[in-house]
């Protein structure tokens, strides 16, 4: 290229186009933001920390016999942490949780002031029917891959019917520039068919009238040069749509001369061959497929979600108590204290750490509707639209083939 004019080969625009398209560049992305819908989803199955930090000050009424004094205050600091988890197998969850507290009391019964406590707890939940084979969560995750597999599909779509229209545009910028050659020879004609009959009038050859035929036929040809003019211009703006990232390229302000010509051997039109061809390798029939996929993945939710829910629960933790311990001298409870046995947190966590106080539960839950659930429905409509896609594809096949008929006609 130089100046504001520029040779193009097809196959040099074919580059430019994959590297520079906007439209090809938007659909390369598409896939990239499914990626993150994934990645969402996927986030939802890690864990999560949880921490709680508190203090509560409480000024007890004077409601009972025993009450540890008319007017009794107590304050209690607390500090817990727990970490939850999704579990991606099987639809269980777990949860440990550490609980402590601190409570300092002017309670005059307490037997240990300040009182610490402190307690960890494991408990996990697994669904046996129910959620079990699949989840909502599993559900959404398996669609999100699919789409990303069907827009990576869908940019290649693009990326093939834009390489398609270059390869159009440039082509119809070689047959109206041809064009223009061909009406700017016509009006040289017609021009030089003018002068003749001028110089044929002065010698009394021809008649005057001819002269004006004449004229009106190179006007006719002008006109249709302009038009042809115009015409390749606007081919080559369609072209040149294709082929830069932004009106600030280059090529935008330059002059496009095609250096390629077309080929006059006809292609060979193998119909039966580019049918098993279409109907394995264009996107909207892979498309259509992987939507077949989805329709199966709410199959099998909507069926999972429609059996009876059957969860198993267990647990285990352990407790711990600490703090320094108020000895009184008598046996009545309002007895004076006459000792302390010092103590700390350190204790509680000495009795946890032991297991000196375990607790667990072991529970199996069981809920179902006696007379139906929407999900029974939602699993019918899911297999009625299973069946819908299924004939879509056949009539989806049925049109690819009439397509390749047609266009081999063409051909």
């Amino acid at each position: 290229s130089s100046g504001d004019q520029r040779e193009l080969r097809l196959e040099e625009a074919v580059t430019l186009a994959l590297e520079k398209n906007l439209d090809i560049q938007v659909a390369r992305l598409e896939p990239q933001s499914v990626d993150y819908l994934i990645a969402g989803v996927r986030n939802q199955f890690q864990p999560v920390l949880a921490s709680t930090v508190g203090q509560r000050d409480l000024f007890q009424l004077p409601t009972r016999t025993i009450n540890g004094g008319t007017r009794v205050s107590q304050a209690t600091t607390t500090y817990n942490a727990s970490i939850a988890q999704e579990v991606p197998l099987f639809g269980g969850n777990y949860t440990v949780s550490w609980s402590n507290q601190r409570v300092a009391s002017s309670d005059a019964l307490a037997t240990r002031n300040p009182l610490y406590t402190t307690g960890l707890v494991a408990a996990y939940v697994q669904p046996l029917l129910r959620g079990f084979k699949t989840d909502n969560l599993r559900q959404q995750l398996s669609i999100n891959i699919i789409n990303r597999e069907i827009s990576e599909e869908s940019a290649r779509a693009t990326v093939t019917q834009t390489l398609a229209n270059v390869r159009n545009a440039y082509w119809d910028l070689v047959f109206t520039q041809s064009a223009v050659d061909v009406a700017l020879r016509a009006t040289e004609l017609a021009d030089k068919l003018v002068e003749d009959n001028q110089a044929r009038v002065e010698v009394g050859t021809l008649a005057p009238l001819d002269i004006v035929q004449a004229q009106a036929e190179a006007a006719t040809r002008r006109q249709n040069l302009a038009a042809a003019e115009a015409a390749a211009q606007t081919a080559e703006i369609a072209l040149k749509r294709f082929l830069v990232s932004g009106t600030d390229d280059p090529l935008w302000r330059q002059t496009i001369r095609p250096v390629d010509l077309p080929s006059l051997q006809p292609p060979p039109a193998d119909v039966e061959g580019a049918v098993r061809r279409a109907l394995g390798e264009r996107t909207d029939m892979i498309n259509a497929r992987k939507g077949l996929d989805t329709s199966d993945i709410n199959i099998r939710y909507f069926k999972d979600l429609s059996m009876p829910a059957l969860d198993l629960t267990a647990s285990y933790g352990a407790q711990g108590l600490g703090g320094p311990e108020l000895v009184r001298t008598g046996t009545g409870l309002d007895a004076p204290v006459g000792s302390t046995v010092p103590g700390s947190y350190l204790d509680a966590l000495s009795i946890l750490r032991n297991l000196d106080y375990p607790n667990w539960n072991f529970a199996v839950t069981m809920s179902y509707p006696i007379f139906g659930s929407q999900a029974t429905a939602q699993h019918a409509r899911a297999r009625l639209q299973r069946n819908q896609s299924l004939t879509r594809i056949r009539a989806l096949e049925v049109q690819i083939a009439a397509e390749l008929a047609n266009a081999a006609l063409t051909v």
